[in-house]
């Protein structure tokens, strides 16, 4: 997982010559002390970079290309402290390709009425100087994030904090390699997909390999390292009896061992950010891996489940996003409902949940699988906490990509699924479950997602507005009527977009 306090944020900061030499040193130690608190606020994740003032066309455009080329520069804050005129921004926005927040602010909060003079206008003309920036914005065409407040303000903090998350997140799609062993499940459609496409518009790219190659790999793990790794699951977790040392299925764990280390090492030794696998493709594998998928979550990769390549990125995205935050982020499936009096989601799959969302001490243990025709797998059994959280599926619909949201609350099993071997989270979908499945089915939502208790609707919005992602959210105030023609909108919008 990154450290996100090695990337940066550029804070730049737009003014004219018009106003002299000694007005555009206080711009420029203004820009600094706010770039500095930005940078030092517990709020923001990333480091903030002041940059000079931009003055003119050519200094403008410069920087503009530097951030675009910067390995470390996930995207750009402008700010324009006196007015800026903007068609001297034209040639640098053109050719910027990072991402842009536009922090409408100003250097004083309140203001200094008993002594204000020409002096004081002319050097804070952020309410109509940032106007012309967006203007220019706009008739491009650029999507961006606009943030108003005072520079100071928690709220605005915070608000620019999910902004360079999903700028992060966008950072890390654009060098995201995801290993794809077997294809995917056969005769479904939603894990389909152009990867060509995807590599082009949302940066990752998708590599296949064989289960052999896989299976390769594990084989040329060493006892000496499947006994250490057994003995950190020993430690870290509940084991079951038999799964002990001594106990009738030791065996068992230790081929789960052996699997995690080799897939870990394939992983590394190909650069992989993220990986998919599918029970329908395990030739040379003793058991799907259950425990080995779920750990390497836990360590920040991206899982997708049937070779859904485009579930696996997003969560390895969700991960990044939501580095040194509160609450954990997975692979998700809604598996099955409670029709009954709470309406319930019971979120699931076959092994692969991410042990970062368990409520407890993850136990160990190995039951059949009824499916894939392999030995039974070892895996982490949880249930997740209860809480706020969001489901997010992204799906190829026809010429774009989709984005479709549910705002959930996270609530405990009504009673104890002692039959049920599987970790897994119970939710209550907003603003119910008939009105959300049918929104969801309506967008075309996949069965798979990425969970989070971590991020949440800002958090997936301000990614979908960066990656131009059509975003469609479903929330406590999601009306079907409404949502089916935002539906409709939508297509005659992405229509007019193409021609």
């Amino acid at each position: 997982m990154p450290d996100l306090k090695t990337l940066e944020a550029w804070f730049v900061t737009g003014s004219q010559h018009l106003y002299g030499e000694e007005t555009l040193r206080e711009v420029a130690a203004h820009a600094a002390e706010i770039a500095a608190a930005l940078s030092a606020s517990e709020a923001i994740p990333l480091t903030v970079v002041c940059k000079p003032v931009q003055t003119t066309a050519e200094s403008i455009r410069a920087l503009c290309l530097e951030a675009s080329a910067s390995a470390n520069c996930v995207g750009v804050i402008a700010w324009m402290h006196t007015f800026s005129p903007a068609k001297m921004w034209l040639p640098g926005l053109r050719s910027l390709t990072k991402p842009l927040a536009h922090l409408h602010t100003q250097y004083n909060r309140a203001l200094p009425w008993n002594s204000i003079d020409m002096d004081f206008m002319n050097l804070n003309q952020s309410a109509h100087g940032d106007r012309e920036f967006g203007y220019l914005a706009t008739r491009l065409g650029m999507n961006r994030k606009v943030i108003v407040g005072h520079w100071r303000d928690g709220e605005v903090q915070e608000r620019l904090a999910t902004w360079l998350r999903a700028a992060s997140g966008w950072h890390d799609s654009q060098h995201m390699r995801i290993a794809r062993f077997g294809d995917n499940m056969r005769e479904v459609a939603v894990t389909e997909g152009d990867k060509v496409e995807a590599q082009a518009r949302l940066g990752y790219s998708v590599h296949g390999f064989g289960v052999g190659d896989l299976a390769c790999a594990v084989s040329q793990v060493s006892d000496a390292e499947v006994a250490r790794l057994a003995s950190e699951y020993d430690d870290c977790y509940d084991v079951a009896k038999e799964l002990r040392p001594g106990g009738p299925r030791r065996q068992s764990l230790l081929d789960a061992a052996r699997i995690e280390l080799g897939l870990r090492g394939f992983l590394k030794a190909g650069n992989f950010q993220a990986f998919t696998d599918t029970f329908e493709d395990l030739r040379g594998l003793s058991q799907l891996p259950g425990i080995a998928v779920q750990r390497l979550m836990s360590e920040g990769y991206g899982f997708g489940a049937e070779g859904d390549w485009k579930t696996a990125a997003l969560v390895r995205t969700m991960k990044v996003m939501s580095a040194g935050m509160n609450g954990g982020t997975s692979f998700m499936e809604d598996y099955t409902y409670d029709f009954g009096s709470s309406s319930t989601v019971l979120g699931a799959h076959m092994l692969e949940i991410c042990p970062s969302i368990a409520a407890e001490r993850p136990s160990v243990e190995i039951h059949p699988l009824s499916i894939g025709g392999k030995a039974d797998p070892v895996r982490l059994v949880f249930t997740a906490p209860s809480g706020p959280a969001v489901v997010a599926s992204v799906v190829q619909i026809g010429n774009r990509f989709r984005m479709v949201l549910n705002e959930i609350d996270v609530v405990q099993p009504e009673q104890p699924l002692a039959k049920l071997p599987v970790a897994r989270a119970v939710w209550i979908p907003r603003p119910d479950l008939a009105t959300a499945a049918a929104a969801w089915i309506y967008a075309g939502g996949a069965h798979h997602t990425g969970f989070s208790q971590a991020l949440n609707t800002e958090h997936m919005a301000d990614f979908a507005e960066i990656a131009d992602l059509e975003f469609l959210c479903i929330d406590r105030n999601v009306r079907l009527r409404e949502f089916r023609n935002e539906l409709r909108w939508n297509e005659v919008a992405y229509q007019m977009k193409r021609s």
